[in-house]
């Protein structure tokens, strides 16, 4: 049991290494191409910055799938077909968010860049083969529907990823949180239950925590490069391929160890929620994206125009610092994504739903305190950068 976790360790420990000593110089290569935009109307932050930061998140990504299939214990999962699948999509959508960081391509242009990325990782055996309904049992899905659903489920998740990417820190942070939980959940399956095909998300969570945690140093305000939609729709794409690779491999009949497989999807159904992982563990992003559309679309504007009407931007509107405002998002979206987990584990214990509502009270409490600022505790400030490690008051962050 141990070897295993040190070889998920070591993964997530080389994962970051890479992407921290990646994002200095990815940093300079944005300088110099001049993928450093004006300050726009809808941007927080007050002088341009470097984006681009999307090159070192792959660079960790493709590190630390080479140490993984180096390592024992972790070599079987390279013998099946998502992997593969997980690298062609995020080399296709990495492709188009450098472009987008560069030139600011055309919004529909991007949309069919991610058309084709989740269509490859479909063509290659990535996909949603069933899924688990309360009340009827295990409903396999057809090619067609199937391939409809996955490349929604991507195309969903590399979007609400992107939409919360407004603060310092925030995307990055909330991803972390996410693939924590994800984390958590598969392993659960894999070594609590030996469902071996739980192994490949396992492995993906643990990178993408590996690339986020990476690149947080250099992004939590004031940030001094941005991941772009480079980095965004990257981290997007692995956490919607971690989900659809274990509705994708894990056999149903697995779950029949529960007893029946009807009583045995009852009893799973709170372990499935993060499977729908835009839905759970991202499910601010994903209101946030939600809401963006219909605000838009029913003020008679594109619903792919930007704006500032989106949480973060909601949160810096009632008074609440930069910083402040990123650590109520990370809150939320720990609560919503541990829940889930929490949940899962023991979905009839009265003291899980206590703790969730209690915890919920406390949120609301922070939502409607915007004066106290947090700082980074003394020790914890040689981690960061040195911008980071002092508390401007004069603008209102922390």
């Amino acid at each position: 049991m141990r070897q295993p976790v040190r070889e998920y360790l070591l993964t997530l420990c080389v994962t970051a290494a890479v992407t921290y000593l990646l994002t200095g110089p990815a940093r300079k290569f944005a300088i110099t191409v001049g993928a450093m935009p004006e300050i726009r109307a809808r941007d927080v932050h007050h002088e341009p910055t470097p984006r681009l930061g999307g090159i070192a998140m792959f660079g960790g990504l493709c590190a630390g799938l080479v140490i993984a299939s180096r390592l024992p214990h972790l070599q079987s999962v390279f013998e099946v077909k998502e992997p593969q699948a997980l690298l062609s999509g995020a080399v296709l959508i990495w492709l188009v968010g450098v472009l987008d960081d560069k030139f600011e391509i055309d919004a529909v242009i991007k949309l069919g860049g991610q058309l084709i990325a989740a269509g490859v990782m479909v063509q290659q055996g990535l996909r949603i083969m069933w899924l688990p309904i309360p009340g009827v049992g295990t409903v396999f899905l057809n090619d067609t529907v199937g391939t409809l659903l996955t490349v929604a489920l991507i195309v969903i998740t590399l979007n609400a990823v992107n939409f919360v990417d407004g603060l310092d820190g925030l995307a990055a942070g909330m991803v972390c949180i996410a693939a924590a939980a994800f984390f958590l959940y598969a392993y659960r399956l894999w070594y609590g239950h030996g469902i071996e095909a739980a192994a490949p998300a396992t492995l993906f969570s643990a990178v993408l925590m590996g690339m986020c945690l990476g690149f947080l140093p250099h992004n939590l305000h004031p940030a001094r490069i941005f991941m772009g939609d480079s980095g965004s729709m990257l981290i997007g794409l692995v956490m919607a391929g971690c989900a659809i690779t274990a509705t994708g491999r894990v056999d149903p009949d697995a779950l029949k160890l529960f007893g029946t497989e009807r009583a045995a999807v009852h009893a799973m159904v709170p372990v499935y929620i993060p499977l729908l992982l835009p839905l759970t563990v991202i499910a601010l992003p994903l209101a946030d994206l939600v809401l963006a559309f219909v605000r838009r679309t029913w003020h008679g504007r594109s619903p792919f125009a930007a704006d500032r009407g989106h949480l973060h931007h909601r949160l810096l509107g009632i008074g609440h610092s930069h910083r402040r405002s990123v650590l109520i998002m990370y809150f939320w979206s720990g609560l919503i994504a541990f829940g889930a987990v929490a949940y899962s584990v023991r979905n009839t214990s009265f003291w899980i739903v206590s703790c969730l509502v209690l915890l919920s009270a406390a949120g609301l409490v922070l939502l409607l305190l915007p004066g106290i600022s947090p700082r980074l505790p003394r020790w914890a400030e040689r981690l960061v950068s040195a911008r980071c490690r002092h508390t401007d008051r004069t603008d209102g962050t922390a």
